[in-house]
């Protein structure tokens, strides 16, 4: 495999690279005698651009993709290009040029594959308009996360940031409120105005949010818990009950 190209397994995952950015595929790898659907429909749009097929067995697969739950299907793909601050930057400039709100999602750090594909779907689901990843000690976009997103990496705008402090303070410059989450914050989430340019900002597994990131907040949140038992959520679950209540409060306001 090419050192700019990357492993995009699973057919929802696949199908997005096919039907978004066909000029990114190079070759697909496929487990023989594997009788699904999904699987015919594939190689017939696999046939019409032109791509090769390489067949083999299950565990074949597995070693050289380098992941068990990937349903006999694997597409060799030039990676997807994240944006830098600059790009970044003039994106949403222009979304508020335009009397957009932009919503965008800062993940501070998180390292579980799991985590991240499960946040970029949830993401795509809610209409984000930018991800944000901090580049040291974040995960990269693996197989597994291609995965788990289930096509969502080929719908987000993707910005991996050297210094996520100056982004955050950029985005600030730029009109988007910045909020946070904490288990230890006094403030609550529902109590937060969602229908300005938002972003909110997430933290990693166990750790939460930095301190240098929490301090480029405007507002740090935390998601009212029913047990004191549960003083947290995983990242991702906790991920989607904020990216939603700001789709509720927008499109309320729109109704």
């Amino acid at each position: 495999m090419s050192r700019d190209a990357n492993w995009v397994v699973g057919f929802h995952a696949i199908n997005a690279v096919l039907d978004t950015q066909p000029e990114r595929a190079l070759r697909v790898l496929v487990v023989h005698n594997l009788k699904q659907a999904n699987q015919a429909e594939l190689l017939d749009k696999v046939g019409v651009l032109g791509l090769s097929v390489e067949f083999t067995d299950k565990r074949g697969m597995s070693r050289q993709v380098g992941v068990e739950n990937h349903q006999g299907v694997a597409l060799e793909a030039r990676a997807k290009p994240e944006l830098d601050e600059h790009s970044l930057k003039q994106s949403l400039k222009s979304l508020l040029e335009t009397d957009e709100a932009p919503l965008v999602l800062i993940l501070d750090q998180v390292q579980d594959p799991h985590n991240l594909g499960a946040c970029l779907r949830t993401a795509a689901a809610a209409g984000v308009d930018a991800v944000v990843l901090a580049k040291d000690n974040s995960c990269p976009i693996t197989p597994v996360v291609q995965k788990v997103a289930s096509g969502a990496v080929e719908m987000l705008s993707i910005a991996r940031v050297t210094n996520l402090a100056r982004c955050m303070q950029d985005l600030r410059e730029l009109g988007i409120w910045i909020v946070g989450t904490s288990d230890k914050a006094s403030e609550n989430l529902y109590n937060i105005d969602f229908n300005a340019p938002t972003a909110i900002a997430m933290g990693a597994e166990g750790k939460g949010l930095r301190k240098l990131t929490m301090q480029h907040c405007d507002h740090v949140v935390q998601l009212p818990m029913a047990d004191a038992i549960v003083s947290s959520l995983n990242v991702s679950v906790a991920t989607g009950v904020c990216l939603f209540e700001a789709v509720r409060q927008r499109q309320q306001t729109a109704s």
